[in-house]
């Protein structure tokens, strides 16, 4: 009985709770800075807001914004951002900026709580158990991968509710709350779609835990790179772990921003009834054939202009955390 207990006892880290407060509280700080460019990035990547228009590629519509013919050039990418931005903001009230962020919330703190606390100690057991207690990079891929797999698994209906948000434009978003629109939906896509309607991207996400392993693993590195500059404090120890947590997600981004794109399409409300993305290789041929391989990247200046100081903050609480509870 004793030799079970301690057995029990010793299989988790000590202080393993630290990693699910610290990854919940990053991410969630992590979500609210940078919640319009989340906004704008499912934007872009959807195509029901891709429609062609004869100005500069923004018009307002009935209250909509609608996204034109990208112009060529990555510093125009960003342009086109603010300009959405703008648009947003001005057609359909400061609140739209917001959209979403309810069912973000809901899903990112456990999201990275899962995330962060399965990888955190993770990463302990198997190279305690596999790797005579010594972590590498084989170590942290293994981590990394388990625990986009579970994260993914679990948290998939959410995001599929806050894609469903961020996609309904409307002027009176300012005058309904966050959670009876959520709320809404989740009944609109019980009514018509049941419960596989939920799990709605799935398989992209599974491919997406790539983008999670890269980035972790890559992080790890940096984190080593940098390590010299742990203990000293002040402003240089804090920028290089801002650095790591930063240069990590926007290499992982770049690498894997198709899937991002394929989700958010396989993820949209269906149209008069008809559901245009049915899966993912038949979602990555029909983009491809209709809108150009370019498209594949809609919103990545969006999405890069979020993730990069999203990951600088969520990482920098985490550690902080850690090390503050240590």
């Amino acid at each position: 009985m004793s030799d079970t207990a301690a057995t029990k006892s010793t299989f988790l880290p000590a202080k393993s709770w630290q990693h699910f407060v610290a990854g919940g509280l990053g991410g969630m700080c992590g979500a609210i800075v940078t919640s319009p460019f989340d906004v704008v990035k499912t934007r872009l990547q959807s195509s029901l807001f891709r429609h062609k228009t004869a100005s500069m590629g923004l018009v307002g519509n009935g209250g909509s914004v609608v996204v034109g013919v990208p112009r060529s050039g990555l510093l125009y990418n960003f342009v086109e951002t603010g300009h959405i931005l703008r648009d947003i903001y001005r057609e359909e009230s400061p609140r739209a900026l917001f959209k979403g962020l309810g069912p973000t919330l809901v899903g990112v703190i456990p999201a990275r709580s899962i995330n962060f606390y399965t990888y955190g100690n993770g990463k302990q057991i198997i190279a305690n158990h596999f790797n005579n207690g010594e972590e590498n990079t084989y170590v942290h891929l293994t981590a990394a991968a388990v625990a986009g797999i579970v994260t993914g698994t679990a948290t998939n209906p959410i995001w599929v509710v806050k894609t469903r948000l961020q996609l309904s434009a409307s002027h009176d978003a300012s005058s309904q709350r966050v959670i009876g629109n959520s709320w809404n939906t989740i009944r609109d896509i019980m009514k018509h779609e049941g419960i596989r309607g939920f799990y709605k991207g799935l398989s992209a996400s599974y491919l997406g835990v790539t983008e999670g392993t890269i980035q972790w693993v890559l992080y790890e590195r940096l984190k080593r790179i940098t390590a010299a500059t742990e203990g000293k404090g002040g402003i240089q120890e804090w920028l290089g772990m801002l650095g790591s947590a930063g240069t990590a997600k926007c290499v992982a981004s770049l690498i894997t921003y198709p899937h991002e794109v394929i989700r958010t399409r396989l993820r949209q409300p269906s149209v008069n009834g008809v559901v245009k993305y049915t899966g993912l290789v038949q979602t990555l041929r029909l983009v491809i054939a209709e809108e150009g391989a370019r498209s594949l990247y809609g919103g990545l200046s969006a999405h890069l202009m979020r993730v990069v100081p999203n990951a600088a903050v969520m990482y920098s609480i985490y550690e902080g955390i850690l090390r503050w509870g240590a």
